[in-house]
């Protein structure tokens, strides 16, 4: 049950306060695009998300855990949760990490590629303007199957309360640095980990970077997948996804992808690229 408090309460206002005094100035200082602003249009739609949607995914996430964790961990011998949690709090996050973000990786991937999925995935890709905040910007459904998929391994392989918390706040906190308006490749370290520069490139309303960039955080994912998109060292000019929902409209991004009707979207993968 630990675990599973983690999941819902770990993001507070506190922790929305430390992170506006870490990225607005960063923003400010190292800018992508220098002219966008702090309290951008759609930015009341991305606090809806994170104070609403993204809070309530987060209890119904631990409800569905709790729903399929018992069966998952009768498929996993009793003495690997024992032998994972004998190894260091360090090795326990780089392994859980790895877990983890192979999940978000073959999850994203199949939201990209399965037309249906791709009418959720698409709300996040309504954002036109990057910053640090539109990371929160999910669908419910989207958030809660690919972290289905990406949380259920760490339980069953029985990684500590510990180490699944320290993933957990990485995450976000990762997530807000590779969504913000941050001009950075990480340098050295962006052949594995995922960067701004990376991830805005997923983000890009250019045909060539259509379904590229996967990973959440370990960038060589998407060199194993073939999926990898790095262009020189220039952002993208033009962000968002085309017949996506009104960015603007927060309820209507929530209705829209349970419509019979599909959203004219961004073509998902080719059949060579999943072969």
């Amino acid at each position: 049950m630990e675990h599973l408090s983690a999941i819902a309460a770990y993001f507070d206002l506190k922790t929305l306060i430390i992170m506006a005094l870490i990225f607005v100035p960063l923003e400010r200082l190292f800018a992508a695009r220098p002219g966008q602003a702090v309290l951008r249009p759609t930015l009341r739609v991305d606090l809806f998300y994170l104070f609403v949607i993204n809070q309530l995914t987060r209890i119904f996430l631990a409800i569905a855990l709790i729903a399929v964790i018992a069966g998952v961990k009768i498929m996993v011998p009793a003495g690997v949760a024992a032998a994972v949690q004998s190894q260091p709090l360090w090795l326990q996050f780089a392994e859980a990490l790895l877990v983890f973000d192979t999940g978000t990786y073959l999850a994203h991937r199949t939201f990209h590629a399965v037309p249906f999925l791709w009418r959720f995935h698409a709300i996040h890709h309504s954002s036109e303007q990057l910053d640090w905040i539109s990371s929160f910007r999910n669908h419910p459904v989207d958030l809660m199957i690919s972290r289905l998929m990406s949380l259920l391994p760490i339980f069953a392989l029985g990684f500590s309360a510990d180490a699944v918390l320290v993933l957990l706040v990485f995450q976000q906190g990762h997530s807000a640095i590779v969504h913000a308006n941050v001009r950075t490749d990480f340098g050295p370290l962006r052949r594995f980990i995922v960067s701004p520069h990376f991830h805005h490139w997923h983000h890009a309303d250019h045909r060539s970077s259509y379904d590229k960039n996967f990973a959440g955080q370990l960038a060589f994912l998407d060199w194993i997948g073939r999926t990898l998109h790095r262009p020189e060292k220039n952002f993208p000019v033009k962000y968002g996804a085309e017949g996506a929902p009104p960015a603007d409209n927060p309820l209507r991004q929530l209705v829209d992808p349970l419509r019979p009707a599909p959203i004219a979207a961004k073509a998902p993968i080719s059949a060579s690229v999943l072969s």
